[in-house]
């Protein structure tokens, strides 16, 4: 007989059981392993558990999850001893927004294996707390300064769910992720599952970039009528605003890219979604990536005056 993949914490079902809404509940989801740009999931679920006062519902077995060697997790040695260890998890919280409403968070590590039946068990938890509605984030690279208003890609199993804005996407094939597996099989039973994907520049991709996991709040608030209280991260963006521009200040060249990035990002707009046209001068987004990292693995040798 195979091992319970999921243990349930009493109190905090009965907690859930005694404050959920009659209607319209939500589990929003963000995992870590896969693709998320700037951090922008994580930074969300961050976020939501520093202030949302979570109590525990449930707890994965993560043991039969996750593939300790193809993704191995930090520990600390200092002087003589272990002294940390990043203890990987996957784990359902009730948490409550900034007005007090409370929703459920699954969060923690994406799993390696088992996507199937991990799936199956996110769907028994959504039969079993009455959720309506699943809803994920995470940050994407894209070709875009971070000098324009940042968009995101937001797809879901219901058309009806989703918003009428244009797309910056056709038909493309991609690796597949347990976060987007599980929209997909969700849509299959005909439960309602949406994805808030941020378009993260390029160049900021391996960064933590606050803007974009205040992009994703906005979206899921917009699709759960929840208030995630994006102006939290107001401080940490303002703080990687400076940081950015400080750089950008010490090389004319990436301020060149970043220039025809901004040319490219609004003959897109003022097109409206009918095509992005390149004069065949713009460079790709892995050009891009290129020279900023060339340019910032210069300044990580070259530490300011004074350092």
């Amino acid at each position: 007989m195979d091992r319970p993949l999921v243990s349930w914490d009493a109190s905090g079902v009965q907690a859930w059981a005694d404050a959920a809404p009659a209607e319209g509940a939500a589990l929003l989801h963000s995992l870590r392993g896969f693709i998320d740009a700037g951090r922008a999931g994580a930074l969300v679920a961050e976020q939501l558990l520093e202030d949302g006062e979570p109590i525990r519902v449930a707890t994965f077995d993560i043991d039969q999850l996750l593939d300790y060697r193809s993704r191995r997790p930090e520990m600390t040695f200092s002087v003589n001893q272990w002294t940390s260890y990043d203890e990987p998890h996957l784990v359902v919280d009730m948490v409550r927004d900034a007005e007090g409403r409370p929703f459920l968070l699954l969060h923690g590590f994406e799993p390696d294996i088992q996507w199937e039946r991990y799936i199956r068990a996110v769907r028994e938890i959504v039969e079993k707390m009455g959720v309506g509605l699943t809803l994920g984030s995470h940050g994407i690279p894209m070709a875009v300064p971070h000098t324009r208003p940042l968009t995101a890609t937001v797809h879901g199993t219901d058309p009806d769910l989703l918003p009428d804005t244009p797309t910056m996407f056709g038909t493309v094939t991609v690796p597949a992720s347990a976060q987007n597996l599980l929209e997909y099989r969700f849509g299959q039973w005909g439960m309602p599952a949406v994805n808030v994907a941020v378009h993260v520049p390029h160049y900021l991709a391996q960064s933590s970039y606050p803007q974009a996991a205040q992009r994703a709040l906005t979206g899921l608030e917009d699709l759960s009528g929840l208030d995630l209280d994006p102006g939290a991260l107001d401080s940490a963006a303002e703080r990687a605003t400076e940081e950015i521009a400080r750089q950008l200040a010490e090389s004319e060249e990436v301020q060149g890219l970043v220039e025809a990035l901004e040319n490219q990002y609004d003959a897109f707009h003022d097109a409206r979604g009918q095509g992005l046209p390149l004069d065949g001068n713009l460079p790709s987004a892995d050009e891009i990536a290129a020279e900023f990292e060339k340019f910032l693995s210069q300044e990580r040798r070259d530490p300011p005056t004074g350092a």
